[in-house]
């Protein structure tokens, strides 16, 4: 009896799934690593965001709960696209704090329906802007200040 021909094709097999598993691994790790606020506030620019967000009504959201599609097929060249462009503001010298794009700004208006999708009902009547950040600019990224106090909407 000779020995089965599909000895080294099944190694072969078993070492990809293994290395596949390894890799999936290693992706979901950086994902949820790139997620939190120390890596956001790693790089200077981001600091002060970090800090604020802490002392925030949102302050147990993560970054990219905010700023990252929930989709992971939308959010991994967006994460991509987005870090990239950090990076390069940050070696450039050039990483000044930039308005929020339409697309980050559509992101972040998403993101701000999944929880409170109920404010949206309050302001359909009105003559709201088109985005919740329009009104409620730097509203995560803010020392929390009691209802009852704000004057304003971003207080």
């Amino acid at each position: 009896m000779g020995t089965p021909r599909n000895g080294p094709w099944l190694k072969v097999l078993l070492g990809g799934v293994a290395a596949g598993m390894v890799l999936l691994g290693v992706l979901a790790y950086a994902m949820t690593t790139t997620d939190q606020r120390p890596f956001c506030a790693s790089c200077h620019i981001m600091q002060e965001a970090a800090v604020t967000q802490k002392m925030g009504s949102h302050a147990k959201l993560s970054c990219n709960e905010c700023h990252a599609p929930h989709n992971l097929l939308a959010k991994l060249p967006f994460k991509a696209q987005e870090g990239l462009r950090d990076v390069i503001g940050n070696v450039s010298g050039h990483d000044i704090p930039r308005p929020l794009s339409v697309r980050t700004k559509d992101v972040v208006n998403a993101n701000c329906m999944a929880c409170h999708s109920q404010t949206n009902v309050n302001v359909a009547s009105m003559d709201a802007k088109p985005y919740c950040v329009d009104c409620h600019k730097g509203m995560a990224h803010m020392r929390m200040m009691p209802i009852s106090t704000r004057t304003v909407a971003n207080d």
